[in-house]
């Protein structure tokens, strides 16, 4: 009898715990996410009483045919001389990074890497995004051979592209991946520091802003 007791208390006390580092992991998570990458991409936004609007470029012509002539291909596909005229055009425009937890040297969007990017998902399906173009860049930090992290970025951003068109249905027309590697360290100053493992969402804001002038 003493120790079915002790059992069942032993019980409890785990499930408690249990109980209590859940709590704490759903504290660590950040519920306004979704929230911040919508402002962050949304071109314009309405105050109280003004319209604040941020810094654009418009998309030339130019800019406009080569952004339609990579929205068939993979990351894998696209020629460094591609990537290096999207990063041009993309310099100036809507911009967020967001950290997923990648398991090391996956691609797979685990349990850990999908509440980022469920978060991604929810902020593209906001009706103020409806009809934009979005680029889904990956990048590393500088730690391995410039191959290596050039295809583990180019891969990362591939499977953030199909879970957002399985899961959210972002259109798969609206979405462009591409792999940067280690060559755009966010902090340049620390090349292996967290901060440059992300993913950055990138909104073209194309048809949004001829819309709204």
């Amino acid at each position: 009898m003493l120790v079915n007791r002790r059992r069942s208390l032993l019980s409890l006390l785990a499930a408690a715990v249990t109980l209590s580092v859940s709590a704490r992991l759903a504290q660590a998570e950040d519920p306004a996410l979704a929230d911040d990458i919508l402002k962050a991409l949304t071109p314009e936004q309405q105050t109280r009483s003004l319209s604040v609007s941020r810094p654009q470029t418009a998309v030339t012509p130019e800019q406009a045919r080569l952004v339609e002539s990579l929205k068939n291909k993979t990351a894998s596909s696209l020629a460094p001389v591609e990537r290096e005229k999207l990063a041009a055009v993309t310099k100036d425009k809507p911009s967020f990074d967001v950290k997923i937890n990648f398991d090391f040297d996956s691609d797979r969007i685990g349990p850990a890497a999908a509440r980022a990017v469920d978060e991604i998902g929810k902020a593209l399906s906001n009706s103020k995004l409806t009809g934009n173009t979005f680029i889904i860049a990956g990048h590393t930090d500088a730690k391995g051979s410039s191959t290596y992290n050039q295809e583990l970025s180019e891969r990362r951003a591939e499977s953030v592209k199909s879970y957002l068109i399985e899961k959210y249905r972002i259109p798969a027309a609206d979405l462009i991946a591409a792999g940067y590697g280690k060559t755009m360290l966010k902090d340049v100053s620390n090349p292996f520091a967290p901060e440059n493992r992300r993913v950055q969402i990138i909104n073209m804001a194309d048809k949004s802003i001829a819309q709204r002038q």
